[in-house]
């Protein structure tokens, strides 16, 4: 049997159904709708992309210092964004011709193109071979000869950024090849994304693009270590668990010097040197017993007595040249 409602229960229904009832004030705030694209979704998330730029930024700085030693003028290389695009779009972006060094990673199936833009690449060209750096070519191909000279550079740049990658692991960049044309650069498919780092250089009062690009089809083993890494120093893996103060100091300890002994002096003649053969002896103005200076890097920096220890020429350190002044 149907249960009946009394009256009041029928007039909160009615004036529920008028005022659209309390479970209706309950609305939940409109959520803004962002695009996704299905065909492209990201495959590197916003952490890991500020990792990347992080570790970008760190090649920046080692960019700049070597450029600055190298063209001997002062330069500036700052990242300018960081971003996941199209390989079609990047193609349109590519001008013809133009600058592109191909590079792939070892024991991956990573590969990647340095863009340098015509102008910049052009102005290097121009500075390296002692020139002021104003580009006044007709024409922005790069020659056979533009080529080789540039190859140096972007070598170097690739092991720059080895160095920036040794936070992740050990990853080594290999150059490849030049292409002038994009074309024939194909390093993905038309539909897969790239990462694509622009940075722009400042060469005295005039600024350059360079881009680096990266097919991401196969940075999942890269995208593992930066989601299972704490990377937030950047600091690379062998140095994990030491201070700056370590790393530098153990760097000193491997560094080489230059050790020399004087055992004395004495002045000759031209014609004294001429004449001098095997058997004569050059009296020295030190005496028989007197201590001999140790210099390090060329400088007077210990005091010693020369000897023969196991069979070798040796000398014994008695003490430092600072201590007796």
């Amino acid at each position: 049997m149907a249960e009946v409602l009394s009256q009041q229960e029928i007039d909160a229904l009615l004036s529920n159904m008028k005022t659209g009832g309390e479970d209706s004030i309950k609305t939940e705030p409109e959520k803004e709708v962002v695009p996704f694209d299905f065909r492209l979704p990201n495959r590197i998330s916003k952490i890991q992309m500020r990792t990347l730029q992080n570790l970008h930024e760190n090649f920046a700085e080692g960019l700049s210092s070597f450029l600055m030693s190298k063209l001997q003028t002062i330069i500036n290389v700052n990242l300018i964004s960081i971003d996941q695009i199209y390989y079609s779009e990047y193609v349109l972006s590519v001008s013809n011709p133009a600058a592109l060094f191909l590079f792939t990673i070892e024991n991956t199936d990573i590969r990647g193109i340095v863009e340098l833009s015509p102008e910049l690449a052009l102005t290097l060209v121009d500075r390296l071979l002692g020139g002021p750096g104003e580009n006044t070519k007709q024409t922005k191909a790069i020659t056979t000869i533009e080529q080789k000279v540039l190859s140096d550079i972007v070598n170097r740049m690739l092991s720059e950024l080895s160095k920036t990658w040794s936070a992740i692991g050990e990853y080594k960049f290999e150059l490849e090849r030049f292409e002038p044309d994009i074309d024939f650069a194909q390093i993905t498919s038309q539909s897969e994304s790239v990462l694509l780092i622009t940075f722009e250089i400042f060469i005295g009062q005039q600024s350059y693009l360079m881009n680096i690009a990266f097919a991401t089809y196969a940075f999942d083993a890269i995208l593992a270590k930066l989601s299972s890494q704490n990377l937030s120093t950047i600091r690379p893996v062998k140095y994990l668990g030491t201070t700056a103060r370590e790393i530098v100091t153990n760097q000193l300890k491997e560094t080489k010097l230059n050790v020399s002994v004087e055992l004395g002096r004495t002045i000759l003649t031209f014609k004294q040197l001429m004449e001098m053969k095997i058997g004569d002896i050059i009296i020295l103005d030190t005496k028989v017993g007197e201590e001999s200076v140790i210099k390090v890097e060329g400088k007077d920096f210990f005091y010693g007595y020369p000897g023969i220890s196991n069979n070798f020429r040796a000398i014994k350190v008695t003490g430092r040249k600072e201590e007796r002044e």
